[in-house]
């Protein structure tokens, strides 16, 4: 049901903050549009634990709700639209977070403040308790992945989300090229109609 009360929460990938390029050009889309109060683009800690607390307390005011996620904040969204019964668009999503991450346990430094921090062994493990191993409602979920994605293998999220809408873009970039053409896409199938 299209409903112009729905609201949008952006999740960045690992590593990322809302500064990120795909995140700021919604943030332009929503203002433009006089739109900015539904849309939400939380920035997360790098625990999974304490991310998702942000991620539930970000709902609990937003009202009815969908997703879009990038990267790890597709895997986030994965969970969030499973538990909450809404819709999600994953952006080149990670699929196994948990063997990704593994081999970067230790100092890591934020793609966007250069801070330093460790990454801990018990965040990866985190990980796997908001794994879904099975799409019980697939026709809520749109993947948009590009096959030029250095960062992951599109092939496990091709794999993992076979009975959901699917997009697979030759060539592109784990950031997901030309983002900003696919945002009317994005909207029109979360249900969220803008002036």
């Amino acid at each position: 049901m299209i409903s112009d009360q729905i609201s949008l929460v952006y999740i960045h990938g690992f590593n990322s903050s809302p500064q990120s390029h795909k995140a700021q050009q919604m943030v332009r889309w929503f203002a433009e549009r006089g739109a900015a109060h539904r849309l939400f683009v939380p920035e997360l800690p790098p625990e999974p634990r304490r991310a998702m607390a942000i991620l539930e307390g970000t709902l609990a005011g937003a009202g009815p709700v969908a997703f879009v996620g990038s990267s790890l904040g597709g895997f986030y969204a994965t969970w969030l639209a499973a538990h909450h019964d809404a819709r999600a668009v994953l952006i080149n999503p990670a699929v196994r977070p948990w063997d990704l991450l593994q081999a970067h346990i230790g100092e890591v430094a934020h793609y966007h403040t250069g801070e330093r921090y460790q990454l801990q062994p018990e965040w990866v493990e985190q990980l796997r308790h908001y794994g879904v191993d099975d799409i019980a409602r697939p026709e809520q979920m749109l993947v948009l992945l590009q096959t030029g994605d250095d960062t992951l293998d599109w092939r496990d999220a091709w794999e993992l989300y076979a009975d959901c809408h699917l997009y697979r873009g030759l060539g592109g970039s784990h950031s997901f090229d030309d983002f900003d053409a696919f945002i009317p896409l994005v909207l029109r199938f979360c249900g969220i109609e803008l002036d």
